[in-house]
């Protein structure tokens, strides 16, 4: 896949996600994660030109942070928001450049084909608002992945958002977990040009 894209394997960071909110910051001279070792970690920073950094999802969020000399990409499922994530990464990436930042929101599951349990959706009404509070096309209470996305963005002070609008369920070019159960995965690769 790095190769159908010009990009150097070697190049690549990896992680092992978990729905959490851990950060890795590559920065030069640290030991980079590899595929056969990867960081257990949700997003990853860095200022390191060349540096590719990369998330896999398959109906969670993938974001990317771009600020003028650092960039950061996101694993942002319902638990990783809940545990912070998006804060984590933010506050990561400003402590490695304070610049202004833009995100990048990426193909993710849409309310619409999103069924969600009362007490989970519950916990994140209550954490992020009413307005994360939907229904599916069937009638039944979901949970809007990409409103709470932007609400966690915003509350990060980062109001430019870039969103691909994309429902990785209802595209079938696109994987998804609910769709499907054992998927594939889509990947998100940001760096700064050497």
């Amino acid at each position: 896949m790095t190769q159908e894209l010009g990009l150097d394997p070697a190049s690549v960071v990896w992680l092992r996600q978990v729905h959490g909110s851990e950060v890795a910051v590559v920065r030069a001279g640290t030991i980079r994660p590899s595929p056969l070792e990867p960081r257990t970690a949700d997003a990853v920073v860095t200022d390191e030109p060349g540096t590719v950094l990369t998330v896999m999802t398959a109906d969670c969020a993938p974001i990317a942070l771009v600020a003028p000399g650092a960039v950061a990409v996101v694993h942002a499922g319902w638990p990783g928001l809940l545990a912070g994530v998006v804060a984590a990464a933010a506050g990561e990436l400003r402590r490695v450049d304070d610049g202004p930042v833009t995100a990048v929101l990426g193909p993710c599951i849409h309310p619409g084909q999103y069924e969600f349990g009362a007490s989970d959706l519950a916990r994140l009404v209550n954490r992020f608002g009413p307005s994360v509070e939907a229904r599916t096309a069937w009638g039944t209470p979901a949970f809007d992945l990409p409103v709470a996305v932007r609400r966690a963005l915003r509350e990060e002070g980062i109001d430019r958002v870039e969103d691909a609008d994309l429902c990785t369920y209802a595209l079938t070019n696109h994987f998804s977990h609910r769709r499907d159960g054992v998927t594939g995965r889509q990947a998100l690769f940001a760096w700064i040009e050497p």
